[in-house]
Formats: structure tokens, C-alpha cells, sequence
């Protein structure tokens, strides 16, 4: 049975665009890692609210908003 030639790995420098632009970036002042931290906790004390007091349906919406608005602004966090 033949055998199946094997890909040769890429072993290419980064461009110096790439460089430049990591280098362009600042990183995250401390402010917005304390929003997003804050952000989840209230989201997660909401959720337990809502079923501990057993609440309106609202507030598990808006604690899982507060969950997922946190976590989108982790996808800009450097």
C-alpha cells in the first residue's frame, strides 16, 4: 500500500507588519480587567439570587447579560 507524503511544516518569521503592530498596542490598563471581573461576579451573584429567592425571570436575563457582556469585553483584553 503507498504511503501519503507528509506536509513540511511553514517555519516563517513573523512579517514586519505583524512586529509592528504587536508593538503599537498598549496593554490593558488595570481599570478595564477590574470592569470585566466586576462585571461577571455581578452577573454570577444575580443568577444565584434569582434561584436562591426564586425571583422574577427577569433577573437570571439580566445576570447572564452581565456574564456575557464581560466575557465579550475579554476578547479585547491584551
Amino acid at each position: 500500500m503507498p504511503e501519503s507524503k507528509r506536509r513540511k511544516p511553514k517555519n516563517r518569521p513573523p512579517s514586519q507588519k505583524a512586529i509592528a503592530a504587536a508593538k503599537e498596542k498598549d496593554p490593558s490598563p488595570i481599570w478595564y480587567v477590574a470592569l470585566i471581573a466586576g462585571l461577571m461576579i455581578i452577573g454570577v451573584i444575580l443568577v444565584l439570587v434569582r434561584f436562591i429567592f426564586q425571583m422574577d425571570q427577569m433577573v437570571l436575563v439580566a445576570g447572564l447579560g452581565f456574564i456575557a457582556v464581560g466575557f465579550l469585553l475579554t476578547t479585547n483584553y491584551r
